[in-house]
């Protein structure tokens, strides 16, 4: 209480000074999580009211609520804190990250509350992207849970190499030392295994208030610190990213007037003077900075943390996305990596679809091959694995669609962590810690040759394109797409057709019907129809291409314009009539598994650029429509 005490004295009498201390202290990010109900709220609460440094609208509050209940002390203060932190996860605000910030006379801190169920284990990595220390809570009447394991798996991954270990609940063991050895002995075994070096056990009890904040009498047998004490004094390298090479991720070009263009962003890692060179990638130019501009004015410094804007002595192209870094000891640029890959979707990773990949300030299209292992988070065991489904984590292959400044993640947490995005609902599906570049992605370049795409399509006097018609078996796709193809022909046009049961006779033929295996086929004929585009043809193609996804990631990649989606909307019970190849039967008969429209799902395109009814015009009506609307 005298520390409390000076501290109220001097925010009274010298609120300058105050603010001065206030603002040199170090900050400490940490994470507390674990398994559902062991606590972590009422830790929080408890840190938070212990060290009396509590947000003024909370303190308010609490005062008010005593007063109204006609209470006084420090037990109906503590348990309205935390029946307000309890309020507000069901109120569903904290089933994200809920962060709040405290501060003692020796540092402030910013803790990230995440919840313990199994399916937000995305939102624990979450807030351990950031957190230099993890609080992993254990229930002593439980012991070591699988979540437990996860969590600490996940946080040695991010890089957290300061790990609590907060065996809470002890008054409910009667703070039995036994109970207390025998759970830091199992996690001891466990943390060997999984390379976690060194973790500080604290037994503690968040309701209780033992060894939170003051040493438990009840547990005088623990002679190490309270967590408070431990998390005040944790010695942090906060200067450790300042003595890498430099590297800046541009956020964005700063371009205010003809006279001044710069490039901002945070600085990752290392410093920047005024005439160091640099090296922009991936493009490998290289420049030297001549001015380092920030809102206080030129710096003839700058360093990890710092957000900047650098002006280079040359014009050379730099946008967002792109990397500066320093010229002798520049980051990698590749493709291909091997990650480890945390998926945190209830959708299962599809292999081969292609996902939205962020990374640094730089977004690109990428594909996640099938893993090469699945991590089984108990015994550390690699596991056979097609595919990776929600709180998964794996080893697998990343494509990117073109080359991305990066660094291995035990490197860089801004350069070598990225997330997956669905691109169809925007939800993040999983996240990433590059680990290397595929050596293949070094070795292999593209050959530049004389011949254009341009130049092949004026020989044939065309607009090269590519006529997708997608829908349901027995739409009629593949009968328009040849009465098609015969019209273009009459018109002396250079075609090619590509049918979906042809191409599986050769080119797919070692592909089933699988979410995966329906992706891989949509991508190798889309890589196709890319290479015949781009000998000047127009390709029509009949594939039932279910997924809204795939068919973008074809559109992507043809050139602008170029993709022309024709939806062959005929409905399911008309197609089922239909059944000209008798596959429908089959699939009711429990004979055919996976089969479109039956067990395994199409997705209607939702803006195609022309839409077919079949139950309203024949197969002759339909091409025509479709040659009319394209060549008019």
């Amino acid at each position: 209480m005298n520390e409390i005490y000076k501290t109220d004295t001097l925010i009274a009498e010298d609120i300058d000074s105050y603010l001065e201390t206030h603002q040199h202290k170090t900050m400490l990010r940490f994470i507390t999580c674990g398994s559902v109900d062991d606590g972590k709220s009422t830790l929080i609460g408890r840190l938070l009211y212990d060290s009396k440094m509590i947000f003024e609208d909370q303190l308010a509050t609490l005062e008010s609520d005593s007063k109204r209940m006609g209470t006084q002390g420090e037990n109906i203060d503590f348990a309205l804190l935390v029946d307000g932190l309890a309020a507000e996860r069901e109120q569903g605000i904290t089933i994200d990250v809920a962060y709040r910030f405290f501060a003692t006379e020796k540092r402030k801190f910013i803790v990230a509350d995440t919840p313990g169920h199994e399916q937000y284990t995305r939102n624990m990595v979450t807030g351990a992207s950031t957190a230099d220390l993890a609080v992993i809570l254990i229930d002593a009447r439980k012991g070591v849970l699988t979540q437990t394991r996860r969590h600490s798996y996940l946080a040695h991954l991010i890089g957290i190499r300061h790990i609590v270990l907060a065996v809470n609940k002890m008054d409910l063991v009667g703070y039995d030392r036994a109970v207390f050895d025998r759970i830091v002995a199992d996690y001891r075994a466990f943390a060997d295994s999984i390379g976690i070096v060194e973790f500080t056990a604290i037994p503690i009890s968040g309701l209780a208030g033992d060894n939170i904040a003051t040493p438990s009498a009840a547990m005088a047998w623990h002679d190490g610190p309270t967590l408070l004490a431990h998390l005040e004094t944790v010695e942090l390298d906060q200067s450790a990213d300042q003595r890498k090479p430099f590297r800046l991720p541009v956020q964005w070009v700063n371009r205010p007037n003809l006279d001044f263009r710069g490039f901002a962003g945070t600085i990752a890692a290392g410093q920047v003077h005024p005439g160091d060179e640099v090296r922009v990638l991936p493009s490998g130019k290289t420049s030297t900075v001549a001015r380092i501009v920030t809102l206080e004015g030129d710096q003839d410094i700058a360093v990890a943390g710092q957000a900047v804007t650098l002006c280079l002595s040359d014009e050379i192209d730099c946008s967002r996305g792109q990397v500066i870094a320093a010229a002798k000891s520049p980051v990698e640029v590749a493709d291909q990596f091997e990650a480890t890959v945390i998926w945190m979707d209830e959708d299962e990773m599809v292999a081969g679809r292609a996902y939205w990949l962020k990374i640094g300030t730089q977004t690109v299209s990428a594909t996640v091959a099938q893993p090469k292992y699945q991590v089984n988070v108990n015994t550390m065991e690699h596991l056979a694995a097609k595919t990776l489904d929600l709180n998964a984590i794996g080893v697998a292959t990343i494509t990117t669609d073109r080359d991305i400044p990066f660094a291995p993640y035990t490197e860089s947490r801004d350069l070598g962590g990225f997330i997956l995005i669905d691109k169809m609902t925007n939800r993040t599906v999983g996240a990433g810690l590059i680990h290397f570049a595929l050596r293949r992605a070094q070795n292999i370049h593209w050959q530049a040759t004389d011949i254009s795409r341009s130049h092949h399509a004026d020989m044939k006097n065309q607009q090269p394109m590519v006529l997708w018609m997608t829908g349901l078996s027995g739409s009629g796709k593949s009968t328009i797409a040849n009465l098609v193809e015969k019209k273009l022909a009459r018109m002396n046009r250079h075609t090619f057709l590509l049918d979906g049961d042809n191409v599986r006779h050769g080119l797919n033929k070692d592909l089933g019907f699988t979410d995966a295996d329906r992706v891989e086929n949509i991508r190798r004929v889309g890589e196709v129809a890319k290479l015949m585009t781009d000998a000047g043809l127009i390709v029509i193609t009949a594939f039932i291409s279910p997924f809204r996804s795939e068919r973008e990631m074809v559109r992507g990649m043809m050139q602008p314009g170029e993709f022309i989606e024709i939806f062959i909307d005929t409905p399911l019970e008309e197609a089922e009539k239909r059944d000209v190849k008798g596959l429908y039967a089959k699939a009711r008969a429990g004979q055919l598994k996976n089969f479109t429209g039956i067990d395994s799902p199409y997705e209607a395109p939702e803006a195609p650029q022309i839409t077919i009814d079949t139950t309203r015009m024949n197969a002759e009506e339909a091409a025509e429509l479709i040659v009319r609307t394209l060549l008019p």
